[in-house]
C-alpha cells in the first residue's frame, strides 16, 4: 500500500513539473524516458500484486523496497526544487543528476525482479468498485439484527415510571453495536415524544469536558461565547436542563473521572430524565449504576448469518450454492456485529464465487480462537487485503484523525488530494475521485456516515475505534505515517514522511520528534500554539490550528519555510495579518490555502500566477485584478474562493477561473456592479453574497445566476427588495438550498409561481422585514424538506399548503410572530390528518415567555424560550 501511494505521489510530482508554466526545475528528456515507464509498470504491477501474507508485524519486504525507492526519488527531486527556489547552492545540478540516476537504477532492478515474479499472469486483479450499492444503502437497510430484546430492555428502562434521574450504562466489548443501538433508539419517534430534550456527546479516552459541553449546547441550539470557561458552559447546560425532561447519550466513556467532572451539571428534575452511558468497561458500568445496565451480547449463529446475508445481498436472497459457506463465514465472525458487517462489506464488493468465499471462510477459521479485539483486527486485516490497492491509502489515512472525531468530508477530500496518493483518471477531478473512493469505503462499512447535510449529502464521517486501531497499526507497519505519543520510540519516527502530533503529547517529546523529521512531508499538529520553527524543508502539508505567534515570526517569514507545500492550514494573529505576503508565489505547488485571521488580508497580484491552486479559504481576502501583458495563466484547478472582499467578476476574471464551484463574496455599498458576469461562471454550484448595494436598480439589473447553482445564500440591505430577484432564483433548475438574509418584500407579500423552486430542499428566510403575506401552493415546493424562518415578526401565517408537501420533515421558527407559530401547529395537525401519521418536526424559539404558545408544545412541536433558564 505505501509503495503504491509513494509511486502515485512521485508520478504527480513529475506531471506537475511538466505541466507547470514556470516550473522551478526541469527534468531532462533522458531522465523522463528512463523514469516514467518504470513508474507506469510498477503501478500496474502493484494493482494486481497480492502476496496474501498472514497478519504480521512487518510489511511485505518487496513492497517496502518499492516504497523506499520511490521515496528516494521524491527526496532527490523535491530537494533540488527547494534548493532552486531558496537559492541554496548545496545541491548542484551535477549532484542532482547523479542522485536521480542512482534512484532510477534501483527502480530498474526492482522492475526486473517484478517481471521475474510474473504476477500479472498468476493473480487476478481485485474487482473494481461496484455502483450497485449506494454509500449508505447497507447501513440504512440493516436493522438491529439479533438485538431486539436488548433494544426493548433499554426502551423499558428509558420510559419506566421511576421519576428519579437514572444512569443507564450500555456495556459490551468493542464492535458489539453499543453506539448503533443507542443511535437507533435515539431516533425512535416514541423516544422523541417521550423526552422534551435530547442530546448526544462523545467522550472517548482523550476527552475534553469543554468539548462535551459545547456539543450538548449546540444540539440544544443555545448561543454561547467561544471563550467561556468549562464551569460557565456547564452552568449553561444545567440552567437549560433544569425543570425539563431530558435524555443525554454519553457515548464511549472510559473512566469515572470524566463522569465525576460532568455529573453535577445534569440536574435531577424528578421527572423521568435519563442519561445513557456506553462503555466497554464492566467495572465502570457497575460504578455508575450498579446492576441497572444493559449488556450487549454476541449474536448466535442464526442471527450472524441473517446479518451477514443482509449486509451482502440487501433485500435479495443469497444464492443456494453460497449459503452453506456463508453460514460458516458468519460463524467465523464469532457473533461480533462489527466483524460481520466488515466481512460482509468485503464480500459485497467482490465476485460472488465459491472459490473466493471459501478463501474468506478459511481465513476466518484461522483466527477463530484469538482474543476478541485481536480477532476483530484480523478480520479487518482480511477485508483490508481484499481492497483495491487505490483504496488502501485512503482507508489507512483515517487513523490520523483523533479517536471518535467527526471528520468533515470537505477537509478529508482536500487532504487526500494534497497527499498525492490519488491516481488521476481521465475526465475526472481529483476531488471527484476522492468522493468516489470515500463512497466505496462507506459501502464496505469501513467508514461510517456520521452526519448528513441539509440537502442529504454526507457532511461528516467517522471510523469505528477498532477500525482506527487497525489503521494505526498497519500504517506504522508500512511506515505510512507515525503518531507521536509520549512513549513512541524515536527510531520509529526518523524515516517517516507523515507525522501526527496530538495535544496530549508532552512538549519535550514533540521537540525531539520535530528534530528527527527532516524528510517529513506532512505535519498534522493539534497544539494551541503552532510550531514556530519549521526545519521540514520538504513539507507539503501543514495543519496547525493553534495560533501562529507572530511575535517570533511574521507570516511572510513563515511561508518562506514552506516552498514545497501543497496544503497549508494555519491561524495568524491580528496584528500581523493585514498584508498577504508576496512570497506566496514561491509555493509553486500550493493547492489548498486556509488562513484563519481576525481581519482581512490583501493578496498580491502574483497570486494569479499560481496554476496549482485549488481552494482558498480566507476571511475578507482582497483579490487584485489579474495582471495584463504577462501571459494569461488560467487557474483551471481553482474550485473554491471563500470569502473574497469586493470581488470583481470581470470578463478577465471569469476567463481565469473557468472551473470555480464554490464562491463567497462580500461588498460595500459601492461595489455591487462587480457581479455583472457572475452568470458566466458555468460550473458554479455554491454562491454566497453578503452586500449592501447602492441602489435597487443597480443591483437587480446586474445579479443573474448560472443554471449550475445548487446552493445560494444572499444578504441584502434593509432597504432593498426581494421580489424581482426571487423570480430569477425560482427558475434555477438545480437549486437545492436557499438562504435569504435581511432585505424587504416591497408590497409585504410573496407569492410563488408554478414550476419555481422545483428542486429546493432547504429554505431559510432570516430577518426579511415587512413580509406579512405568503402565498404558496403545495406544488410550488415539491421537494422541500426543511423550512427555517428567523425574525419574521410581521408574518401572518405559514401557508397551510405546506402540510401537503410530503417531503417536508422540519420547520424551525425563531423569534417569529405568534400567528406564524400557531399556523405551524395547524400544518402539523393537517399533515397528521392527511397522512395518518406525523413525520414533521417543528421547533419554536420564543424571544420571551408566552404561556399560550408554550401550551401548544408536544413531542413533535417543541417550544423553547430564549429568555428562560
Amino acid at each position: 500500500m505505501a509503495a503504491y501511494a509513494a509511486l502515485v505521489s512521485l508520478t504527480h510530482i513529475i506531471d506537475n513539473l511538466q505541466l507547470h508554466p514556470h516550473p522551478p526545475i526541469s527534468l531532462s528528456k533522458t531522465q523522463l524516458h528512463l523514469l516514467t515507464p518504470k513508474l507506469t509498470f510498477l503501478l500496474e504491477f502493484l494493482e494486481c500484486y497480492n502476496p496474501l501474507l498472514p497478519y504480521a508485524t512487518e510489511a511485505d519486504p518487496f513492497e517496502r523496497r518499492i516504497a523506499d525507492a520511490a521515496h528516494t526519488a521524491e527526496d532527490v527531486i523535491e530537494s533540488h526544487i527547494v534548493d532552486r527556489i531558496t537559492n541554496d547552492d548545496n545541491f548542484s545540478s551535477d549532484v542532482f543528476d547523479r542522485a536521480l540516476e542512482k534512484a532510477i537504477e534501483e527502480m530498474a532492478l526492482i522492475e526486473k525482479e517484478a517481471v521475474e515474479i510474473g504476477v500479472r499472469n498468476q493473480l487476478n486483479k481485485v474487482s473494481t468498485p461496484s455502483n450497485s450499492l449506494s454509500p449508505s444503502s447497507i447501513a440504512q437497510k440493516i436493522s438491529m439484527v439479533g438485538a431486539d430484546d436488548v433494544k426493548l430492555q433499554l426502551m423499558d428502562k428509558l420510559t419506566a415510571d421511576c421519576r428519579d434521574l437514572q444512569i443507564i450504562p450500555v456495556v459490551g466489548m468493542a464492535g458489539t453495536g453499543k453506539t448503533t443501538l443507542c443511535r437507533n433508539i435515539y431516533g425512535e419517534r416514541f423516544i422523541k415524544e417521550h423526552f422534551y430534550i435530547r442530546a448526544w456527546a462523545t467522550i472517548s479516552q482523550e476527552y475534553s469536558i469543554l468539548e462535551i459541553f459545547i456539543a450538548v449546547l449546540r444540539q440544544l441550539k443555545r448561543e454561547f461565547h467561544g471563550s467561556l470557561s468549562e464551569d460557565k458552559l456547564g452552568e449553561m447546560v444545567y440552567q437549560y436542563l433544569f425543570g425539563r425532561k431530558y435524555l443525554i447519550i454519553m457515548d464511549d466513556m472510559w473512566s469515572t473521572e470524566a463522569w465525576d467532572r460532568v455529573r453535577r451539571y445534569f440536574p435531577d428534575n424528578k421527572n423521568g430524565s435519563r442519561i445513557v452511558v456506553t462503555t466497554r468497561l464492566s467495572n465502570l458500568a457497575i460504578e455508575l449504576a450498579g446492576s441497572n445496565s444493559v449488556e450487549m451480547r454476541l449474536l448466535d449463529e442464526a442471527n450472524s448469518w441473517d446479518l451477514l446475508s443482509k449486509t451482502v445481498f440487501g433485500a435479495e436472497s443469497c444464492p443456494l450454492e453460497l449459503e452453506e459457506i456463508g453460514k460458516r463465514i458468519g460463524k467465523g465472525c464469532k457473533g461480533l456485529p462489527l466483524s460481520i458487517v466488515v466481512t460482509g462489506g468485503c464480500l459485497a464488493k467482490s465476485k460472488h464465487t465459491r472459490e473466493f468465499w471459501d478463501y474468506v471462510a478459511e481465513n476466518l477459521n484461522a483466527v477463530v480462537n484469538l482474543e476478541d479485539n485481536e480477532h476483530c483486527l484480523k478480520i479487518l486485516h482480511m477485508s483490508y487485503k481484499q481492497l483495491p490497492v487505490y483504496l488502501k491509502p485512503c482507508f489507512l489515512y483515517m487513523g490520523v484523525f483523533p479517536e471518535d472525531k467527526a471528520i468533515h468530508i470537505s477537509k478529508l477530500v482536500k487532504l487526500w488530494v494534497a497527499e498525492g496518493f490519488l491516481k488521476p483518471v481521465a475526465g475526472e477531478s481529483l476531488e471527484g475521485i476522492a468522493k468516489e473512493y470515500l463512497n466505496d469505503l462507506i459501502s464496505r462499512n469501513l467508514i461510517l456516515i456520521h452526519e448528513l447535510g441539509s440537502t442529504g449529502n454526507i457532511k461528516y464521517c467517522k471510523v469505528h475505534d477498532l477500525s482506527r486501531d487497525f489503521c494505526l497499526r498497519e500504517a506504522q507497519k508500512e511506515r505510512f505515517y507515525s503518531v507521536v505519543r509520549q512513549h513512541t520510540p524515536q527510531e520509529t519516527m526518523n524515516a517517516q514522511h507523515r507525522l501526527v502530533i496530538s495535544n496530549s503529547t508532552a512538549q519535550e517529546k514533540v521537540s525531539d520528534a520535530l528534530q528527527s523529521m527532516s524528510l517529513a512531508r506532512s505535519l498534522l499538529w493539534d497544539f494551541k500554539e503552532a510550531p514556530q520553527s519549521l526545519n521540514f524543508r520538504l513539507l507539503r502539508i501543514l495543519v496547525a490550528r493553534g495560533f501562529l505567534s507572530t511575535k517570533a515570526y511574521r507570516l511572510e517569514e513563515y511561508m518562506l519555510q514552506l516552498v514545497n507545500s501543497r496544503y497549508l492550514d494555519i491561524r495568524a494573529q491580528r496584528e500581523r495579518a493585514q498584508k498577504f505576503p508576496s512570497s506566496i508565489t514561491l509555493l509553486w505547488n500550493l493547492q489548498t490555502l486556509i488562513v484563519d485571521t481576525l481581519q482581512g488580508l490583501t493578496a498580491p497580484t502574483e497570486i494569479w500566477h499560481m496554476p496549482q491552486i485549488r481552494h482558498i479559504h480566507l476571511r475578507g481576502l482582497r483579490l487584485p485584478d489579474p495582471p495584463s501583458g504577462q501571459g494569461d495563466i488560467i487557474l483551471g484547478n481553482l474550485q473554491t474562493l471563500v470569502t473574497i472582499k469586493d470581488f470583481k467578476c470581470s470578463e478577465e476574471v471569469v476567463k481565469r477561473i473557468p472551473n470555480i464551484k464554490k464562491l463567497r463574496v462580500s461588498y460595500d455599498r459601492s461595489r455591487s456592479s462587480y457581479l455583472s458576469n457572475l452568470v458566466c461562471l458555468h460550473k458554479l454550484e455554491s454562491f454566497g453574497c453578503f452586500s449592501f448595494p447602492k441602489s435597487r436598480a443597480d443591483y437587480m439589473e446586474i445579479l443573474h445566476f448560472p443554471n449550475s447553482l445548487k446552493k445560494l445564500s444572499l444578504q441584502l440591505g434593509f432597504r432593498e427588495f426581494w421580489e424581482d430577484i426571487l423570480e430569477r432564483i425560482g427558475t434555477l433548475p438545480l437549486l437545492e438550498k436557499l438562504k435569504l438574509y435581511y432585505g424587504n418584500f416591497g408590497n409585504s407579500s410573496w407569492e410563488t409561481s408554478e414550476g419555481h423552486f422545483r428542486s429546493l430542499k432547504f429554505l431559510e428566510l432570516h430577518r426579511c422585514d415587512e413580509l406579512e403575506f405568503w402565498t404558496v401552493e403545495s406544488s410550488h415546493f415539491p421537494c422541500l424538506e426543511h423550512l427555517v424562518l428567523h425574525g419574521l415578526s410581521l408574518l401572518e401565517e405559514i401557508p397551510l399548503d405546506f402540510a401537503e408537501v410530503v417531503t417536508l420533515g422540519f420547520i424551525d421558527l425563531k423569534f417569529c410572530s405568534d400567528s406564524s407559530v400557531i399556523s405551524a401547529k395547524r400544518i402539523l395537525e393537517e399533515q397528521e390528518d392527511l397522512q395518518g401519521e406525523v413525520s414533521l418536526q417543528v421547533r419554536v424559539m420564543l424571544s420571551r415567555k408566552n404561556e399560550e404558545l408554550e401550551s401548544l408544545a408536544s413531542p413533535s412541536f417543541i417550544v423553547l424560550n430564549a429568555g428562560s433558564n
